[in-house]
């Protein structure tokens, strides 16, 4: 899915110029007196809720360790914000800790000559192994998470579910099983939102766990153009169950219309059994719909294989420390992320933000609280279910994908033409990227 249609769904893009919440100077000067006390600054993007966990952070880690001081800084999210990072990485004008990106923009700021590697001092053995890999650079990791996983999966109706007597299930026959007992009584099986075109991604790439349990090898191959959408059925199927869904009629009558806060209400409200759509989608499902937070479960897409059946995740973003950050500072930086990669951390974030997905450090919990679908992504987790999504282990993207789900899952096209059309898209971009094989 790409980058900027997540930001557009879930995070108040800003454009602002770079402020700072708290007093103090941009960028990584020495603040360490001769008193052993010393200042860091932090910078972070400007969403509301990530300026809460940055300052909740700063002022819990300050509580355990007095002498270090933690000046929380803001840039705008989104390209803007890609570009000030880039900037302030390329001139040595850094602040001395940083949050951003995992994953392919994480390569795109050459952390082998911009970050400063980590070690077990920073507890990244305690890291879940999808999220490390998202901030590996030559086989050392550069940064510690922030904030918890998000899910590509299917939020369902508990309520519809018990009234009807159904389970979880596990597989595709099983699911559409589901859908036809839930079309009898009455209720649309399946909700789709295609008003939001990038909504229409989810039964392709959060379908993409089944794909790897059947090829683990595929995001490799397919990087080096040497496995296709079009030619391996796992990954057909994606396209496949859009086609399905459409042709059964299970879907919403105002599909074609019908945008997420619309999703998310008839999901809220019983009219929609399922919807297949990103699980950061519950904060705005949750503070629209009062009292929906314990009525909607969460479950990995199903596939072919029941045994086999994981969660698709995307990684949180990371936590980094510039080159430009030495001496009493660095060792201060290093304390920092290693208390944000704890339990104390996890609580300090969780204390700032109820979290909408299960955090990246074992021995970290979401609590009691929080909604049902967080706790059932949870599971997952900790049951090494779970698989990062293809952008993570791919540079290969194509930007037409989120049109293509929506013909094919309208009846305009069908699966085998989307999957075609799919990969001449990603043909375009993988050349202009100069990938080997293209």
């Amino acid at each position: 899915m790409r980058k900027r249609h997540i930001a557009i769904a879930l995070l108040a893009a800003g454009s602002m110029a770079l402020t700072a919440c708290s007093a103090g100077s941009l960028g990584s000067s020495d603040d360490s007196g001769g008193d052993g006390k010393v200042s860091l600054s932090f910078l972070v993007d400007n969403a509301a809720e990530t300026v809460k966990i940055g300052n909740q952070l700063a002022k819990d880690f300050t509580a355990k360790n007095p002498n270090i001081t933690i000046k929380v800084e803001t840039r705008p999210a989104g390209t803007d914000g890609d570009n000030l990072v880039k900037t302030r990485l390329s001139t040595g004008d850094m602040s001395d800790v940083f949050m951003y990106n995992s994953g392919s923009l994480f390569q795109a700021i050459a952390p082998e000559k911009n970050l400063v590697p980590l070690d077990e001092g920073q507890n990244i053995g305690s890291l879940d192994k999808n999220f490390t890999t998202t901030v590996t650079a030559n086989s050392k990791v550069y940064g510690v998470p922030w904030g918890g996983f998000m899910a590509g999966a299917i939020l369902y109706n508990k309520d519809v579910y018990s009234k009807l007597g159904l389970s979880v299930p596990k597989t595709w026959d099983e699911f559409m099983a589901n859908n036809a007992k839930i079309k009898a009584s009455g209720v649309d099986p399946v909700i789709q939102s295609y008003g939001e075109t990038w909504t229409s991604q989810l039964f392709v790439l959060g379908d993409f766990a089944n794909v790897l349990s059947a090829d683990p090898q595929f995001a490799d191959k397919y990087t080096a153009n040497q496995a296709k959408y079009a030619t391996t059925p796992a990954a057909l199927a994606g396209f496949q169950h859009l086609q399905q869904v459409h042709d059964l009629k299970y879907e919403n009558k105002d599909f074609a219309s019908a945008k997420l806060p619309d999703a998310l209400r008839y999901l809220a409200q019983g009219k929609g059994a399922n919807y297949p759509i990103l699980s950061a989608t519950l904060s705005e499902l949750i503070s629209e719909n009062p009292g929906s937070e314990n009525k909607i479960g969460l479950f990995a897409i199903p596939g072919s294989d029941g045994s086999k059946n994981n969660l698709t995740v995307w990684a949180p973003a990371g936590v980094y420390i510039p080159t430009t950050t030495t001496g009493a500072k660095l060792d201060a930086a290093k304390k920092f992320l290693a208390y944000i990669a704890s339990p104390d951390g996890c609580t300090s974030q969780t204390t700032a933000s109820q979290p909408t997905g299960p955090y990246a450090v074992k021995g970290c919990s979401v609590g009691d609280s929080v909604p049902q679908a967080v706790k059932d992504m949870q599971t997952y987790i900790d049951n090494g279910a779970s698989s990062l999504a293809l952008e993570f282990l791919s540079p290969v993207k194509g930007p037409a994908l989120e049109q293509i789900c929506v013909e094919v899952g309208s009846g305009i096209s069908k699966a085998d033409a989307g999957a075609k059309h799919y990969d001449e898209d990603v043909k375009k971009q993988a050349q202009q990227l100069g990938l080997s094989g293209w």
